[in-house]
Order: C-alpha cells, then sequence, then structure tokens
C-alpha cells in the first residue's frame, strides 16, 4: 500500500486525480490547531517541518498542489530537507505560475524557485505551462489535463435546450486580486447588446460585509450600477454551494473571466462540463486548456475590440454535446491512472534508496 499525503486531500481536483485503490491510499488532512470549521486543511500541518518530521514513517509520498501562500521559501526549504532526510519522494502540480491572489509575482516564484527543483515530478495542466517550467527552472513537467469539474452525472444530465434569449455572464465572485469586472463590463453589455444577448453579472454578497476579509463596497458600487441598464441582470448573494454553481451555470451560455493574471482556471472547467462556452484573456495559459475565444487582457492592458469580438465568437460556438460526461469520464480515469503510475514508480525507488543511500528529492 502506498501512503499518499496529498496538500490538500480534501479538494475536489486531488479527489478526481487520486483514485485510491488495492494500493494507492490518500491520507487524510491532518486538523490544523487553529481549525474553526468542520473539513478545514488550512494551514496544511504537513508543511510545518517538526510535524512532517514526526509523520514522515506513514507517508511514501508527498504531493503538494495549494496551500503553500503563507509559508516563506525557508520553510518550505525545511520542508525539502525533512523529505530528503527521509528519501520521501515530492511530487508538486503546478497549477499556478502566478498566484490569482496575489498580484504581487516575486513571492510565489521564489517559493516555487524552492519546490520545482526539490520535486521528484513535477505536474502541470498545460504544455505551455510546462514549456514556461522548462525555461524558468529547466525542469521536464508532466502534462496531464485538467479533469472534469461538475460531477459526471450533472454533466450527463444537463439541459442542452437553448435560451430564449443568449445569456452572457459575468461572475465578480469576491473581487479577489486577479479579478477586475470593472474593467470589460461596459463592453460586455455592448457586445451582449448587438447580438440581441442579455448580460447576468454576479457578485458574492461578502464585497458588502464589512467584517468580510473580501469587503470592498466601491469596487461593488460601481458593478451595482449595471441595474440601471435593462438587459443587465444583477445578483448579490452568497458564495454558491457546488448544487447553486451547477444551476447558475445551466442558466448561462457565455462566461467572460476577466483575469488580469493567473494560469490555469477550474471555472473554465466547469464552464466546458455544463456546456457554457468561456471567454478567457491571452495571459497566462487559460487558452491552452482547451481552444475557446480569447481577448487581449492583462495588467495595464485591454482591447475591448478584442473582447467584442470573443464574446461575438462564443455566441456563434457550439458548446460541447450529449456525449461529454462520456469524454471525461475516459479523462478522469486516465489521469487518476497516471497519478497512480507515476506514485507507483517513485514509491518502489524509495526501498532501495532506503536501503542505498539513494535520495530522490
Amino acid at each position: 500500500m502506498i501512503a499518499v499525503a496529498s496538500i490538500p486531500a480534501a479538494h475536489p481536483y486531488v479527489a478526481a486525480v487520486i483514485a485510491t485503490g488495492d494500493d494507492i491510499l490518500l491520507l487524510d488532512d491532518p486538523r490544523p490547531l487553529e481549525a474553526t470549521t468542520p473539513g478545514q486543511w488550512w494551514p496544511p500541518r504537513l508543511l510545518e517541518p517538526d510535524y512532517l518530521r514526526a509523520h514522515i514513517d506513514d507517508i511514501d509520498v508527498v504531493h503538494l498542489h495549494f496551500g503553500f501562500d503563507a509559508a516563506t521559501p525557508d520553510r518550505l526549504a525545511d520542508v525539502v530537507s525533512v523529505l530528503r532526510e527521509s528519501s520521501t519522494p515530492l511530487v508538486l502540480t503546478v497549477h499556478d505560475l502566478h498566484n490569482p491572489h496575489f498580484a504581487e509575482l516575486d513571492m510565489h516564484r521564489s517559493q516555487l524557485d524552492v519546490l520545482v527543483p526539490a520535486a521528484a515530478a513535477v505536474i502541470t495542466l498545460t504544455d505551455r505551462a510546462a514549456r514556461e517550467i522548462e525555461r524558468l527552472w529547466g525542469r521536464s513537467a508532466m502534462v496531464i489535463p485538467h479533469p472534469h469539474v461538475a460531477p459526471l452525472d450533472v454533466i450527463a444530465a444537463r439541459d442542452t435546450t437553448a435560451h430564449e434569449r443568449a445569456v452572457v455572464a459575468v461572475h465578480a465572485k469576491s473581487l479577489r486580486a486577479n479579478l477586475d469586472p470593472e474593467a470589460v463590463m461596459a463592453t460586455v453589455v455592448a457586445a451582449a447588446s448587438a447580438r440581441d444577448a442579455v448580460v447576468r453579472l454576479d457578485i458574492d454578497d461578502d464585497v458588502f460585509d464589512h467584517t468580510s476579509h473580501w469587503y470592498a463596497p466601491e469596487r461593488g458600487e460601481q458593478l451595482l450600477a449595471f441595474r440601471d441598464h435593462p438587459d443587465v441582470d444583477v445578483r448579490v448573494h452568497r458564495r454558491f454551494s457546488d448544487a447553486e454553481l451547477w444551476q447558475y451555470l445551466s442558466e448561462i451560455d457565455v462566461s467572460v473571466l476577466p483575469y488580469r493574471f493567473g494560469t490555469h482556471s477550474g471555472w473554465m472547467e466547469a464552464c466546458r462540463d455544463l456546456g457554457v462556452v468561456p471567454v478567457v484573456p491571452d495571459i497566462g495559459h487559460f487558452a491552452d486548456q482547451f481552444p475557446c475565444p480569447t481577448f487581449v487582457f492583462g495588467p495595464g492592458l485591454f482591447d475591448p475590440a478584442s473582447l467584442d469580438a470573443a464574446v461575438g465568437e462564443a455566441l456563434r460556438t457550439e458548446p460541447t454535446g450529449p456525449d461529454f460526461a462520456d469524454y471525461r469520464r475516459h479523462q478522469q480515469s486516465a489521469v487518476a491512472a497516471e497519478h497512480a503510475a507515476l506514485y507507483r514508480a517513485l514509491s518502489a525507488p524509495v526501498a532501495s534508496g532506503r536501503a542505498d543511500g539513494a535520495v530522490l528529492v
């Protein structure tokens, strides 16, 4: 049995890519000392060097996905030292080359400067990201695509009936650092109106909650002003549950993602699952996940004409067909098999490595 300590374990992406079975055991997330919510995995205790050292004998492979935002490069170097001392292989999936929660890039790159060279295996989601990893760190990364986000039964049961008027959506979420819906909304509204479509704008209510980390009432008020447009439906609500998200995606046709920076997007994959066409910026590696309309958008950069054209292209694009659930099922099986094969390959040399002094990480 190969004991995999995924950081985190309780995450939908991890559940999709790690299929536990006869020889793969996914360890539960250690509960943080100051956890306040059920199932809370952050901050991950496995990134505390002393805690990791005390439990390393129970672990065969460590697989790091998310959760190292607050870990300094020095702390990550200490974690790497613990893994090196015990010859425990580190697998790193590079989801983000620019963390979408922080405009400043240096800290995230400094963290990756420690992790990427130390990993026994590096995974990423797209070919373009793999090429960037090769350029930055001289490491060859396995490319394993992002699996489905919506449950397979939801994908199979989705309603493909066309809406009376096409709906072009922008979801402002909680206005995290890389989101700039204010910049694109006027163009989205004009592009939709010119094509007899309507616009839906959603905002998480914590933007208006003064006790919330995401409190940004001035930005929120700019978006609420679009309520005055007859073809714009503005909705403020709590963050969607999974069921509410699937319902939301069933009610729209196009989703414009106003990301000023970033790398990959699970939101795009959820759109694809439910037959929504995403419109994405031409930065990062969003457009390499799968073909979709793009527009010119980035730090200090926006071309409204390109967004207008992209919205028009999206409204003409056929969404994924009714057999897409079968495709996602086979893809997820292949993705899980690749991860399992990697864990087996890395854990087999660990025993011999511990015997002959070889170091994997």
